[in-house]
């Protein structure tokens, strides 16, 4: 038995659980029907996703899409939609560039989303207006034996940590999966191509390419040729796909699809860690706003780069950070050079040979750590740091670094080295001092 057998084996779903999802699916349609016809909604009901195309793993959502005519308002289609939703799934609004409802049916996970019903992409009014298109291309395209080769990439993809285009993984999306099995074949047509043609800003087009667009990976949405379906994979996501088919196709093993569980260093061994390193650990957390999942994912991501900045901008220097979200807490790991500095630095001002070096010298005339100097043609002079610490620095300056618009930063709690270490979740500060790939965890 090959890996990717014994893998298909363990992720196709049984015929216990085809009835299981069939069952609540079917209840759910008539529900949503009956519920369109008494209420007299003008709408069509319409499954899409991967359970409409036969690609899912064991356990899925389900995707019902309530269309709506063209000729509708918008906030019409949201009120009604929504209502639906409440009615319907007694789930929970969710809100993002277009509004549904999440919740349960029967045990099985359930997105109720209201759309328009267009005849084609050029009269696309939101986001999810093409998603029933998407479903119709797979179906029409996709053969019987690729939805197995689709279950592998998503299950190769979760285990590395690249599946989803949520803001945390930035990853790719399962329709994206899908098209590229069409495009290349099979699982290890699509591998073989990453590991041997892709690079950053590779453009591939399914059905036909469409103007040209900037980005790490660039797939034509054969529905929508002016969409990249594969706008939202980070750079370092499709660096880690490409690492990962590389070594894959060097050497197949089911931890690729089911990576072992990584045991955390003790507390010990972190500092131990951070000694050999010659570096220190710094952390920030920030009390967790009532916001949806993906929005704050986005401005945890917003709060690191910026405060990676600002860290960088005062002499720290990141060498790594890291970032993870519980139930209460927001919190990010930094790896820096150093976190406390000397007391004066050089300050570097104009070439001695313009206007504005007179009024630097009188400036500094008395500086109590010594006269100007010339250095590389500009006058210099040792001046007093504002922030010694790094700490003390994210004390003042975090507020002002552009952090996540819903971040309070008087919520936040700034650690130092050893209050880090014996504070800090240790798992998350292993991620950060010793950062291993998935498939490679013993």
């Amino acid at each position: 038995m090959t890996v990717e057998d014994e893998v298909l084996a363990r992720i196709r779903p049984t015929e216990e659980e085809r009835l299981r999802i069939k069952h609540a699916a079917d209840e759910l349609h008539e529900k949503a029907s009956e519920y369109i016809a008494r209420e007299g909604i003008d709408a069509e009901i319409r499954f899409v996703g991967s359970y409409s195309k036969d690609t899912y793993l064991s356990d899925p959502d389900i995707d019902l899409f309530v269309l709506f005519p063209p000729s509708l308002p918008r906030p019409e289609l949201e009120r009604i939609g929504l209502k639906m939703g409440d009615d319907i799934l007694h789930g929970v609004r969710m809100f993002s560039e277009h509004p549904y409802t999440r919740g349960q049916y029967d045990g099985v996970d359930v997105d109720l989303v209201p759309s328009y019903h267009i005849d084609n992409t050029d009269k696309i009014q939101s986001a999810v207006d093409r998603t029933p298109f998407h479903t119709r291309y797979i179906l029409e395209n996709m053969s019987f034996e690729q939805r197995d080769q689709v279950r592998l990439l998503k299950k190769f993809m979760k285990g590395i940590g690249t599946y989803g285009a949520e803001p945390n993984t930035r990853g790719f999306s399962g329709y994206l999966c899908e098209l590229l099995v069409i495009k290349y074949g099979t699982f290890d047509g699509v591998l073989e191509a990453a590991a041997s043609e892709w690079r950053e800003g590779t453009a591939i087009e399914i059905k036909e390419r469409g103007p040209p667009m900037i980005g790490p990976l660039i797939v034509y949405d054969p529905v929508d040729r002016k969409r990249n379906v594969a706008s939202a994979v980070h750079l370092d996501t499709l660096a880690l796909f490409i690492s990962a088919a590389k070594d894959y196709l060097a050497g197949p093993s089911v931890n690729f699809f089911f990576p072992k569980k990584r045991t955390p260093l003790t507390r010990e061994g972190i500092e131990e860690k951070a000694s050999i390193h010659g570096s220190r650990i710094l952390t920030i957390s920030f009390k967790r706003p009532d916001s949806i999942e993906d929005n704050l994912y986005s401005q945890l991501w917003k709060t690191q780069y910026a405060l990676i900045k600002k860290l960088d901008d005062f002499d720290f220097n990141v060498l790594r950070a890291v970032h993870s979200m519980d139930e209460d807490r927001l919190t990010i790991a930094f790896e820096l050079d150093r976190d406390v500095l000397s007391k004066t630095c050089k300050h570097v001002g104009p070439p001695v040979f313009v206007r504005t070096a007179d009024s630097f010298l009188r400036k500094w005339k008395n500086n109590e750590y010594g006269a100007p100097f010339i250095e590389d043609g500009s006058w210099c002079v040792i001046v007093e740091r504002m922030y010694f610490s790094a700490v003390e620095m994210l004390e003042e300056e975090a507020s002002l670094a552009g952090i996540g618009r819903e971040i309070d930063p008087a919520s936040m709690k700034i650690r130092g080295h050893e209050a880090s270490i014996n504070e800090v979740e240790p798992l998350l500060l292993t991620e950060l001092m010793d950062p291993m790939l998935s498939w490679k965890v013993s």
